[in-house]
C-alpha cells in the first residue's frame, strides 16, 4: 500500500510541477530535504529554499512530460522531459523517501543529440513520445 501512496504523491507532484503550482509541487518534500544537481555542483538544503529557487527561474517551462516512473519502497526514479525557452532537456530525478516525504533528490539534466549514422544498422529510431 505504501508504494501506491508514494506513486500517487509523485503523480500529484509532477502534475503540479507541469502546471506551475509551486505550493503543491513542493508539498512532497520534507522540511529539511536536500536536492542536488551534480552537473552544476549545487546542493539546495530545505524545502523552502528549493521552492524559492524554482519559483525564481527566469524562464517558465513551456513543456513537461513524464516518460517513466519506477520505484518501490523508499527509492523512486522519474524520467521526464522539460522544455525551457524552446530547449528540451531530458531529466532524471532520483528521490529517496522517509516517512512519506522526499528527504533527498538528485536530478540530472541532458540535452538531446542526433544519433550518429555509424550505428544506424543496430538501432531502431523511437519517437520521444513512445519511450516508456
Amino acid at each position: 500500500m505504501q508504494d501506491e501512496t508514494i506513486r500517487q504523491a509523485l503523480d500529484d507532484h509532477w502534475h503540479a510541477s507541469a502546471g506551475g503550482d509551486a505550493d503543491a509541487e513542493h508539498a512532497i518534500y520534507a522540511d529539511d530535504a536536500i536536492c542536488e544537481y551534480p552537473q552544476s555542483g549545487e546542493r539546495i538544503v530545505g524545502r523552502k529554499n528549493l521552492q524559492a529557487l524554482r519559483s525564481h527561474h527566469p524562464g517558465k517551462p513551456s513543456g513537461f512530460q513524464v516518460r517513466r516512473l519506477l520505484g518501490s519502497g523508499d527509492l523512486w526514479v522519474t524520467e521526464y522531459t522539460i522544455t525551457y525557452q524552446d530547449r528540451e532537456a531530458f531529466t532524471v530525478s532520483i528521490m529517496e523517501f522517509a516517512d512519506g516525504k522526499v528527504v533527498h533528490e538528485t536530478q540530472y539534466f541532458a540535452d538531446p543529440f542526433q544519433a550518429p549514422a555509424w550505428r544506424s544498422q543496430w538501432v531502431t529510431k523511437v519517437p520521444a513520445a513512445q519511450v516508456e
